[in-house]
């Protein structure tokens, strides 16, 4: 069985794709760039069921067309539109490339100098040229970190745990 933590999301099925089982899939991550998989996680009914792809080709930087093997009509494809679409997080963390941001999310971010836990990763906010860390802290506010890479000074993928030089008086801000 697989479990939530072993996975993270990267999209969502859309509509199906013609008539021989292909569907839309529409990605939050960069992952099909860098990483190869022979299957992909979906949501079926709250049960993460692996679903073996067949192949694949992109429609847009945000859509995949897929055709999943023993998906073969639109029907069978339409019952999986609005399922959200994981993918394993042991295939990513092999990856020598380093890991897509979708991948550390729910990772624990520390702070070097003082060895304290800062929070917890809720999301990776790209859309500007300054990459920053959305942090729910322990007493569950949210403080926005830069995720710049000459600031992270450490990432352990089997702790799930990253270490960064956070700027002096960051934490300080509400």
């Amino acid at each position: 069985m697989i479990r939530q933590d072993e996975v993270y999301r990267i999209g969502r099925i859309g509509k199906a794709h013609g008539v021989k089982g292909e569907v839309s899939i529409h990605i939050d991550d960069d992952v099909f760039d860098h990483v190869d998989a022979d299957y992909l996680v979906l949501d079926i009914d709250g049960i993460l069921v692996p679903f073996y792809m067949e192949e694949y080709r992109f429609r847009s930087d945000e859509t995949v067309l897929m055709k999943f093997c023993d998906i073969d009509t639109m029907e069978q494809a339409r019952s999986l539109t609005g399922a959200d679409v994981y993918f394993p997080r042991s295939l990513s963390e092999a990856d020598e490339g380093g890991l897509s941001w979708a991948a550390i999310i729910g990772f624990t971010l520390t702070d070097q100098q003082t060895g304290k836990v800062v929070g917890t990763i809720t999301a990776v906010d790209d859309s500007t040229i300054n990459t920053l860390f959305e942090v729910e802290r322990p007493d569950g506010t949210a403080i926005l970190i830069p995720a710049a890479e000459d600031l992270i000074t450490d990432i352990d993928t089997d702790k799930r745990v990253i270490t960064i030089a956070i700027p002096e008086g960051l934490l300080d801000i509400n």
